[in-house]
């Protein structure tokens, strides 16, 4: 039989605010534990829960950036179960009137062709504790600090059809939250989380199987692994003749590649949801979206298209430009500050990006700003700087020295390129004097001792000889 791949996914995002969903604790990462903690978190008797505005501008970003609906009067729910790192017992979330409904995400897969993903909402929800299990202690501990953390729940249709997929569209998701400045994104500490859905059923039928839930995959290498792991797992059930009889959740074990049976999937009714009593409906209006929209910055697809069509970047330079947004706002302010937008692309994933990863900084930390580099490019399209002297001694200098003009700096180390032409015919005729049987080689078909030749001419001149200059007269005179 062959078997079609139904694979949903639910992506949580902490978003980054700095009170928690409906407290003013703090939501900082790594504190001691159960610092971060008021009667609030806990929902002792007497205490009401606040909607913290920053979460409903948060989970707006989002639903506009995926082409949502956004709902303008939201209820919020109690999703009641029991956990023991859930202080209340009961989680505040949104069942009936998630914030946004429908969009979509398009992601690059690595052939080259664009998926899009289909998603079903997004809704707002306050995060559990942390449950500590410590080697060698008989009892578990209980970190509570996280218990409140707001997060944003982004569910997809189940529409994905591969594990490569679902770790294609995780990627795009990443990006789209760094951009927007909702979440850090980093999967290792848990900000972003990923929960996926996973069944088969024989090609050319429409009915679901029951599926699968798989946790605990905290890199886009485990989500990879843990959905073929899956995969594998249901087709061998089915291919030797069994079912997958019920629903039920699995934990990934990044050890051993295998998913473990935690726990029977609980179904919507064991939830009890109900209408949060302490909290009035949200209502967004129309007003408050558009303002959020005109301060959201422009997200990395967007970015990709104007750095291909509008700057003539090769696509992929402007795939890696584009991969984090400081770099990629850096080379927009950059193109708009010199015309050489290919050598600009070429300047910031070649010296600046070394730069950075040499000393571990970010592009916010880049001593050089864009009017100055682009000044660098600029002369050097010229023909006043050679390219390797700019990047050997000038940029270096600049760094040193923040807000110096490349052309001073290149006047100040006699670097400027000399466009004597008569005099650098000299020079030129000069070299191939002194290497006569090598003119003969060349002559006879060895092309290649071109090289040889710029090279000592550049020496002669102490590489101030504009090389496009050099590399014509050296033609010239080499077919005479």
């Amino acid at each position: 039989m062959e078997f079609e791949v139904i694979i949903g996914l639910e992506v949580h995002a902490q978003l980054l605010t700095e009170s928690k969903a409906y407290s003013t604790d703090s939501t900082e990462y790594g504190s001691l534990p159960n610092v971060h903690l008021t009667p609030l978190t806990l929902a002792l008797p007497g205490t009401l829960p606040v909607i913290n505005k920053a979460v409903v501008e948060s989970a707006v970003k989002m639903g506009i950036a995926c082409h949502s609906d956004i709902t303008r009067r939201n209820i919020y729910d109690r999703k009641n179960y029991f956990y023991p790192d859930l202080p209340k017992g009961y989680q505040i979330t949104q069942d009936k009137t998630p914030i946004c409904l429908g969009g979509f995400v398009e992601a690059d897969m690595p052939d080259g062709e664009v998926l899009r993903v289909e998603i079903t909402r997004i809704h707002m929800e306050e995060d559990a504790g942390k449950s500590l299990h410590i080697e060698g202690e008989e009892e578990s501990f209980v970190d509570f600090n996280r218990a409140g953390v707001p997060l944003i729940e982004i569910v997809t249709e189940p529409c994905i059809r591969s594990s490569e997929e679902a770790a294609a569209y995780l990627m795009e998701v990443r990006k789209m939250v760094r951009y927007l400045d909702i979440c850090d994104g980093n999967m290792e500490e848990g900000s972003l989380r990923c929960d996926a859905n996973v069944s088969l059923r024989e090609k050319g039928t429409t009915a679901f199987n029951k599926k699968v839930e798989v946790k605990n995959m905290n890199s886009f290498k485990n989500v990879q692994r843990a959905l073929e792991y899956e995969i594998q797992r249901q087709r061998g059930i089915y291919e030797s003749g069994g079912a997958i009889e019920e629903s039920e959740t699995r934990n990934f074990d990044p050890v051993s590649g295998r998913t473990i049976p935690m726990r029977s999937k609980e179904d919507l009714n064991d939830y009890r949801y109900f209408p949060e009593p302490d909290l009035p409906p949200l209502v967004v209006s129309e007003e408050w979206i558009n303002s959020i929209r005109d301060g959201m910055p422009s997200l990395p697809r967007e970015l990709l298209k104007k750095f291909t069509q509008d700057y003539k970047v090769p696509d992929y330079n402007a795939r890696v430009l584009t991969e984090n947004k400081g770099v990629a706002q850096y080379f927009d302010e950059l193109c708009g500050q010199t015309k050489n937008h290919k050598q600009a692309s070429n300047w910031v994933m070649g010296p600046v990006k070394s730069y950075l990863n040499e000393l571990t900084k970010t592009i916010d930390e880049f001593p050089i700003v864009p009017k100055d580099l682009g000044h660098l490019i600029d002369i050097i399209a010229e023909g006043k700087l050679s390219n390797s002297m700019a990047e050997q001694r000038v940029f270096p200098e600049m760094i040193q020295n923040p807000g110096r003009s490349a052309e001073e700096i290149a006047q100040r180390l006699n670097l400027i390129l000399e466009d004597n032409t008569e005099e650098l015919r000299e020079i030129v005729k000069k070299v191939l004097g002194a290497m006569p049987a090598k003119v003969e080689e060349y002559k006879n078909g060895k092309k290649g001792l071109q090289g040889l030749f710029m090279g000592q001419i550049m020496k002669e001149t102490k590489g101030k000889a504009n090389p496009k200059e050099a590399s014509k007269i050296l033609s010239e005179e080499l077919d005479q």
